[in-house]
């Protein structure tokens, strides 16, 4: 059960393993945490993604249905929408907490940071892509560039707010109609230029990007 004021993702990914990257509880301080899931059916499947400020401030939730070739493909689809809502609504220092019930993406991700934030660290393996994900897996490295820290946390289907949302797209549909909003981290009762610099838990909304400035960061 979530803590008061906190965020039910930050939970699930204060709880769960982040393969490759040690868990050590400074980097539980996350600003915003993503979970999101892929799912196939022969007859089309559907991608969610469920956004979270740390105190639980919902910024996104998203319900598509979708025609992935296979779960695979689905997953790194779902995160790639995720990621990109997410740079869309978050400011690019912010710390970000990822969710999803797949090991191997969770692992690519990891993996991913680390060597981004390394550029010397000798890989320990190849990244291996689902065929057909490689143009997702680009756009996944390249959003994880937009965030300041990033991390990815490995849970189960069963616990993955996303789940219901990619696998009944259909169902929740409604959830897309959401107001579009951004949310910047609050410090002590001030923001300092859009960026989160501390571990307080306040939020505070702010409008969206106009058309012209997400142009000018494209």
């Amino acid at each position: 059960m979530a803590v008061h004021g906190r965020s039910t993702l930050r939970d699930l990914f204060d709880d769960s393993p982040t393969p490759h990257i040690a868990h050590p509880p400074h980097t539980h301080h996350r600003h915003f945490y993503v979970a999101t899931d892929g799912s196939y059916r022969a007859e089309g499947g559907g991608l969610g993604a469920v956004i979270e400020a740390r105190d639980g401030t919902r910024v996104a939730r998203l319900a598509l249905a979708d025609t992935p070739p296979d779960n695979n493909v689905a997953e790194y689809r779902a995160l790639h929408l995720g990621l990109d809502v997410l740079a869309a609504r978050v400011p690019p220092g912010s710390r970000v907490g990822v969710l999803v019930d797949h090991d191997d993406l969770a692992a690519n991700v990891n993996h991913a940071v680390l060597t981004a934030d390394h550029p010397d660290w000798e890989p320990a393996r190849p990244t291996d892509v689902p065929s057909r994900s490689e143009y997702h897996w680009r756009g996944i490295r390249a959003r994880i560039g937009d965030f300041d820290e990033l991390r990815a946390a490995r849970i189960d289907s069963r616990v993955n707010p996303a789940h219901p949302l990619a696998n009944a797209p259909e169902q929740y549909a409604h959830v897309n109609g959401g107001e579009e909003r951004c949310v910047l981290p609050q410090h002590g009762g001030r923001i300092e230029r859009g960026y989160a610099t501390d571990a307080g838990d306040a939020t505070t909304e702010i409008p969206p990007p106009s058309r012209a400035e997400r142009r000018a960061g494209d």
